[in-house]
């Protein structure tokens, strides 16, 4: 192509001016489609790659949460096993244990959303956290598909652009 745009430069005929001109002309928007086009496949690159990112984020989130659950759903269940007026160790966050010492085993206070807290039994309070831990679990792979259709797409729109170069040299 560019020898083909280098002829045309050096040999412009003044019989045929107008015919070369337009050729010319064509030929320049062939390539100045070429780029453009090589321009957006790197911007939908980009894009995709912001979104990867953002998709590992949540599932890291996600998965935070999910072990939080796991973590309650392990002291509940100690809670369950000791008798009242027994010592135990309760997590506080952040890997950070208090000494307790249980008073009633058998009543869990369990938040069921907008702050509405109710009680439960050890159980009925495992159950609830089954079930927002099954919740994420099936939002992460959510995640997981769309990060393969991303990078599905990413694939895609990168042999595209590898054929764009290949068709330039």
């Amino acid at each position: 192509m560019k020898y083909l745009i280098s002829y045309f430069q050096q040999h412009t005929y003044y019989t045929c001016s107008s015919i070369t001109k337009k050729l010319f002309h064509l030929i320049c928007v062939i390539v100045m489609n070429e780029e453009e086009e090589f321009q957006r496949y790197a911007s939908m690159i980009e894009y995709y790659k912001n979104q990867l990112t953002a998709i590992e984020q949540q599932f890291g989130f996600l998965q935070a949460t999910i072990n939080d659950y796991a973590q309650a759903k392990i002291t509940i269940e100690k809670m369950k096993e000791s008798s009242n007026g027994s010592e135990i160790l309760i997590p506080i966050g952040g890997g950070t244990f208090a000494f307790a010492e249980t008073k009633d085993t058998s009543k869990i206070l369990t938040d069921i959303g907008s702050g509405i807290i109710v009680e439960k039994t050890p159980d009925e309070a495992i159950k609830v956290i089954n079930k927002r831990i099954e919740t994420l679990q099936l939002s992460q792979q959510s995640l997981t598909s769309l990060s393969q259709q991303i990078n599905s797409q990413m694939e895609e729109i990168t042999k595209k652009a590898q054929q764009l170069i290949g068709n330039k040299q």
